[in-house]
């Protein structure tokens, strides 16, 4: 069997990168281990590169500089390289996420999955915004070339198929980690109440609401400091959100507790998380949480938000603390309540460990998405 994904965000070394990319690559070089031929494709800011990333063959193609119709551009390009790999070896499933296949072919020899990780439609509706027109076109085009659908969580496979209103069955199959990676550190020191959060340092992680409740934490418990880990989110309207942050929501008698610790390397997260007293994840809308899981397979108590995604990973007052996103004070309460109850913290921190070997086995999510692919050829 030969599998292609098309993904722009597969990790490069030295190059921040998304839970998408992180997922892709864990599948994939898994994947190769039992005996199937794995391929990447993606446009990058590159001149055109090809790495072999323990079996799995990259391809990064240089991204279209033309000022219009970029997309279909690079589009023309993706299908190019398809046709190159095909001839050498013939691919049997190309899987993207929900754009992948808008100016891809309808008809081709092997098998198109989307794999939905919360595309345009979803983010738009959950967040309570309107779909951008050419977006929405480009979504609606792929699902109706696509042959098969996965779903990262059973909220995005209803909320996506509802708003396409999508005739296709999906499959749930919940994405994983590596549970070896990301186990226990007793030899590691925790850092005294010290808050982390790991993530893209955006609006939509809830991270102004977190700033925001951290010197209502501060005045409960004055030794609280608070870690961010991330990307800086960058946009016309605000050029950089962690200056926007700090010029508009973190006041100078408190901001010495907060730091902004930029992105780092990725085999670098589990010691990151190791010094962790808390995790807190206050986004407003997610596909899954892959850092959720991270944080709770390494025994970390978690303050998390109230979204459904998140309900599917772990469980309100058994492995960590709901909160609500958009409310800060309701954020503080939850972060001050595990820091200033140490049987409470304990007793999340091993349930949560629990929950996370009991749901996310990879072994058994790896068989699950072979089963999957030999379905689709067979």
């Amino acid at each position: 069997m030969h599998i292609v994904f098309l993904t722009n965000e597969y990790p490069k070394n030295n190059e921040s990168h998304g839970g998408i990319g992180t997922f892709v690559q864990n599948l994939a070089r898994n994947l190769f281990l039992k005996g199937i031929q794995v391929s990447i494709i993606g446009i990058n800011k590159c001149k055109g590169e090809v790495e072999l990333d323990k079996g799995v063959a990259v391809y990064r193609i240089e991204q279209s500089k033309a000022k219009f119709g970029k997309f279909i551009f690079n589009s023309i390009r993706i299908r190019k390289k398809l046709s190159e790999i095909h001839r050498v070896k013939p691919i049997d499933i190309v899987e993207g996420s929900e754009l992948s296949f808008a100016f891809l072919p309808k008809k081709t020899s092997y098998k198109k999955i989307i794999r939905m990780h919360g595309g345009h439609h979803f983010f738009a509706v959950t967040l309570n915004k309107k779909p951008a027109l050419w977006r929405s076109f480009q979504e609606r085009t792929s699902f109706k070339k696509a042959d098969k659908l996965i779903s990262v969580s059973e909220y995005v496979g209803e909320t996506t198929s509802s708003l396409l209103n999508l005739i296709k069955p999906y499959k749930t199959i919940y994405n994983f980690i590596d549970l070896e990676k990301f186990e226990p550190k007793t030899s590691v020191k925790v850092i005294y109440k010290s808050i982390v959060f790991i993530g893209t340092i955006c609006a939509k992680k809830g991270v102004k609401e977190l700033v925001e409740a951290f010197p209502i934490i501060k005045n409960k418990i004055p030794n609280a400091n608070l870690l961010l880990i991330g990307r800086d989110w960058k946009s016309k309207e605000i050029p950089s959100y962690i200056q926007f942050l700090k010029e508009n929501y973190i006041d100078s008698s408190f901001g010495n507790g907060i730091q902004f610790l930029g992105t780092i390397p990725q085999d670098e997260i589990p010691n990151v998380i190791a010094n962790a007293d808390i995790c807190v994840y206050p986004s407003h809308m997610e596909s899954f949480g892959l850092t959720v899981i991270e944080a709770m397979s390494m025994q970390k108590p978690i303050v998390f938000s109230n979204i459904p995604p998140f309900k599917e990973i772990i469980t309100n007052n058994i492995s960590g603390l709901e909160c609500n996103p958009y409310d800060s004070n309701d954020i503080a309460e939850k972060i001050i309540d595990i820091l200033s109850d140490s049987d409470k913290s304990v007793s999340f921190a091993k349930n949560a460990r629990k929950e996370v070997t009991s749901k996310f086995d990879s072994e058994s999510i790896i068989k699950d998405n072979i089963d999957f692919y030999k379905s689709c050829i067979n």
